[in-house]
């Protein structure tokens, strides 16, 4: 070992995969995981906050106790490192592995198109036009020769001892050697109960008709739907309220609450500012007079004191296709706005500039920097963008990100509420999820905010209502519901009177690894109950129903009793798990 702690962790992690003769694709499948999340842990492209997480790949690779215990001490100085402290991924080499994933462990036709490090800069992303790498900096390749005879051999043998280590070891975690922090395999918590609020379940429209959605929804965001400042003052002294005015009368109507989002600012207030991505001229940069500023905020809230509940001070405050300012201009337009705000409207609350691109060491370094500079201190809320790296990955791996906002608000000796409050740039590239994993992973995206309560996350709003161009589509404009909104429809009545008291996964809660669950009781009239939602990251789980399990319930509204002993399997679809009273 001689790199960075992070490029030590992943050497003997790529050793191990190698060594097994597993392709990736085997391993996402065995450990619950998304391919593409394997591959960069044995790149070194990223560390995971638990040590848990290494373990079922190391495991799942054949890995024995004393390589178990060298893996862990060496996650613990990845942990503690001064880059991980800052965000910052662990070095990328230039060139691929020394193990392509070519094959499959017992044969010898080429696997998929699989992810390798390549040349240009990490994490853009771009508005259309040939794909560039990802926000862990990688593009597709594909492997043109084999050399099967020894591997095929190899695997095969290995793979019997991967199943024998997995289905005959009990053994507990390993046991941390020397002056090292306890890890413990999780995330999981247990906090006193609170009942589940409605406005988790936001959606951000997308469209100036003022219609609402038509299934049960708690709280809206307006972006993308003509209230761009832009928009709304498009020259000097003049300004355009209709579009604003249908959207708060249908949120009125509907009974909920709204979230105006500031962005885009008017091409006469900084003439000679870098374009926004929109065709009107919007521009990038803060007015070149930040009085243009206060006059906008202040008709506008005194126009809807008392009518719009929640205002976010810029749409994206770290990305630069929507701010190309200073940190310093941004804390000092959200200082000045927070006044302005507070001085009209005490009751409504003021959701910091929205910080996106956290996937990225430069995102992440902007959002830092808007922290150090005092900018949550002018806020109730801080507004995050939680999104996965592609469609495809598992919703639960946007807890890694709000991990590392908690770790920053840390670090800077602040504690905000956090809210949810959009999704990547690129999401119109990205392809359609079928109908089932877009209903599943609807339903997991307000999971996930479920399962962050322990780190101050209290709603999430889902990108978009009445667009159909993103991978899960909710309900067009003028259209019916998908399965997908129905599905969230139906885990809001699951949830209209419980309090959560605890969430975690895997064997910290008696579970297969790759379950994951809810707990909460239901207090609903004249039934007093506990229920549990469980669901898997990826495959299939069996379990066995306790003493008072009395029924399982499905989103598509289903329902079967069940008796205790009885095997109840969970899939990557949510489940209620009811007991009785």
């Amino acid at each position: 070992m001689g790199g960075a702690p992070a490029e030590d962790l992943a050497e003997l992690l790529a050793e191990l995969k190698r060594r097994s003769g597993r392709s990736y694709e085997a391993l996402a499948r065995r450990t619950g995981m998304s391919r593409s999340t394997v591959h960069r842990y044995c790149r070194g492209e990223i560390v995971p906050d638990s040590y848990g997480t290494l373990e079922r790949v190391a495991r799942a690779c054949g890995a024995s106790r004393a390589e178990l215990e060298e893996l862990y001490r060496r996650w613990t100085r990845a942990i503690a490192s001064p880059e991980h402290a800052a965000g910052t991924p662990g070095l990328v080499p230039s060139r691929p592995p020394a193990d392509p994933d070519g094959i499959e462990a017992t044969g010898n036709t080429p696997a998929p198109d699989r992810q390798v490090a390549g040349p240009g800069p990490r994490g853009q992303e771009v508005a259309g036009g040939t794909p560039e790498p990802s926000a862990s900096g990688v593009i597709p390749w594909r492997s043109r020769s084999f050399d099967v005879r020894h591997t095929t051999f190899l695997g095969v043998g290995l793979v019997i001892l991967c199943v024998f280590v997995l289905t005959a070891s009990s053994s507990p975690a390993p046991r941390p050697s020397g002056r090292t922090p306890q890890w413990v395999s999780g995330p999981s918590w247990t906090l006193p109960e609170a009942a589940v609020p409605r406005t988790l379940f936001g959606v951000t429209l997308n469209t100036g008709t003022g219609a609402m959605p038509t299934f049960r929804v708690g709280a809206v965001r307006l972006w993308d739907g003509g209230t761009r400042w832009a928009e709304i003052q498009p020259e000097r002294g003049t300004f355009d309220w209709s579009v604003l005015d249908r959207h708060v009368g249908g949120a009125e109507k509907a009974g909920l609450p709204v979230l105006f989002v500031v962005g885009g600012t008017p091409p006469w207030a900084s003439p000679a500012g870098p374009l926004a991505p929109y065709p009107d001229g919007t521009r990038a940069a803060p007015p070149d007079d930040l009085n243009d500023w206060d006059v906008f905020l202040s008709a506008l809230v005194k126009r809807y004191t008392g009518r719009i509940q929640a205002y976010e001070l810029w749409v994206l405050g770290n990305d630069r296709r929507f701010y190309a300012g200073s940190m310093e201009t941004l804390v000092e337009m959200t200082r000045r706005a927070a006044g302005i705000i507070r001085a009209a409207d005490p009751e409504a609350t003021l959701v910091c500039p929205g910080m996106g691109q956290l996937w990225t060491a430069e995102g992440r370094r902007a959002f830092q920097r808007f922290a150090a500079l005092g900018g949550y201190g002018h806020c109730d809320v801080a507004g995050i963008k939680l999104h996965q790296r592609t469609p495809s990955d598992p919703p639960e791996s946007m807890l890694h990100l709000v991990t590392t906002v908690d770790r920053a608000f840390h670090r800077a000796g602040i504690h905000p509420r956090l809210w949810n409050t959009g999704t990547t740039y690129s999401i119109r590239l990205q392809g359609p999820l079928d109908e089932t994993r877009a209903r599943n992973h609807a339903v997991r995206f307000f999971l996930t905010g479920l399962y962050a309560r322990n780190l101050n996350l209290e709603r999430m709003y889902f990108y978009n209502w009445g667009g159909t161009k993103i991978p899960i589509v909710l309900q067009a404009v003028g259209g019916v519901p998908t399965h997908a909104a129905l599905a969230v429809e139906r885990l809001q009545r699951w949830l209209i009177h419980a309090a959560s008291r605890s969430c975690g996964h895997g064997t910290a809660v008696g579970m297969p690894e790759n379950v994951w669950q809810c707990e909460f009781t239901v207090a609903e009239p004249g039934d007093h109950h506990e229920a549990t939602i469980r669901w898997t990251i990826g495959g299939t789980a069996e379990t066995t129903a306790g003493p008072r399990v009395r029924a399982v319930s499905r989103l598509d509204g289903t329902a079967e009793a069940v008796r205790p002993g009885d095997t109840i399997t969970i899939t990557e679809e949510p489940i209620l798990v009811e007991s009785r009273s």
